[in-house]
């Protein structure tokens, strides 16, 4: 999984960082909200961990910025306040998952590894954008009439949605979509972008896929 961490305490970050990297989880460090938004706009993440305390734009400013402009990633909050209003308040503003300061190394590896499952296979996800509905189940695409759609054309259409508007690297995609198929190349990532692009006019969506071969690709609508 991608993460964005974003916390000011320097030392707090680097054994966060050093930890979640040692997992295998690739990890974008900031130190203030307003980094946040601006990365968050330009890339796509499974996850943001935000310190609520922070210079320049708080992590809840952030996140309430996030969430007005539709982003849907998956946000963890830390904090050092412990009251219930605090934790409310956070909630309110989109969070989904709260850890308290100090806490566990271990606590937040564990919610990490249950999220990657949940990655994994959120195939099961019905998802509107635009004009278009995909029911991930069936396999099938509807907007103005419907086509099926393969696994890989599912699988790639969901990652586009979930990140709507985000340049999405050919390599992103590829590790997204194709997961452990080491036969699989950025040569399957074009072939399928194109497949979608053509069931997407034969269906008359107004959403399109945007970029040339070799990424990076955006889906707008």
């Amino acid at each position: 999984m991608k993460i964005l961490l974003a916390e000011d305490e320097a030392q707090l970050a680097r054994v966060l960082k050093l930890a979640m990297t040692s997992s295998g989880y690739q990890v974008d460090a900031v130190d203030n909200g307003q980094k946040v938004v601006d990365l968050a706009a330009a890339n796509a993440y499974d996850v943001m961990i935000l310190d609520i305390m922070m210079p320049v734009k708080s992590g809840l400013d952030a996140l309430r910025e996030l969430r007005a402009r539709g982003d849907r990633t998956y946000v963890i909050m830390l904090t050092a306040m412990a009251e219930e209003d605090d934790r409310v308040t956070g909630l309110d503003a989109g969070a989904d998952d709260y850890l308290t300061k100090p806490f566990s190394l271990k606590e937040l590896l564990a919610r990490l590894r249950s999220l990657e499952r949940r990655v994994k296979s959120y195939d099961d996800q019905d998802l509107a954008f635009a004009d278009l509905h995909l029911n991930s189940d069936e396999q099938v695409l509807e907007s103005h009439n419907s086509i099926s759609l393969s696994r890989e054309e599912t699988r790639m259409l969901q990652y586009l949605i979930h990140n709507a508007g985000k340049e999405l690297p050919a390599a992103d995609i590829l590790q997204r979509v194709w997961d452990s198929d080491q036969d699989a190349d950025e040569e399957d990532v074009w072939i399928n972008i194109s497949y979608l692009r053509h069931k997407l006019q034969s269906i008359q969506s107004t959403a399109e896929i945007i970029g040339e071969k070799g990424g990076p690709y955006v889906l707008r609508g």
